[in-house]
């Protein structure tokens, strides 16, 4: 049985049925999906769990706060993570997604 992993990007100007992909390799199935808001990505987390998706990662969007909401959501059932940057690149972040 392949492994399944999730990237889940969050983002209002994302369209989720038109922005996501799928990769498979002979041992995992690696997916990324978008939503454009929190509630939709309790959603799109409880429908992974059911797909039997092992383990996700989070764009730096979510937070530490929401992470622990999401993680609490599954029951600690699903290895959930997030990325984050070094504090001394914030201005760079800021610049950034500021636009």
């Amino acid at each position: 049985m392949k492994k399944k992993f999730a990237f889940l990007l969050m983002g209002g100007h994302y369209n989720p049925t038109e922005h996501k992909a799928c990769f498979e390799t002979e041992k995992q199935i690696t997916y990324i999906f978008t939503v454009r808001n929190f509630k939709e990505a309790c959603d799109k987390l409880i429908l992974l769990e059911k797909e039997g998706v092992g383990a996700i990662e989070l764009c730096g969007a979510f937070g530490a706060e929401k992470v622990e909401k999401l993680i609490e959501l599954t029951n600690n059932k699903i290895a959930i993570g997030y990325i984050t940057h070094k504090a001394e690149q914030d201005n760079l972040f800021e610049k950034f997604f500021g636009e």
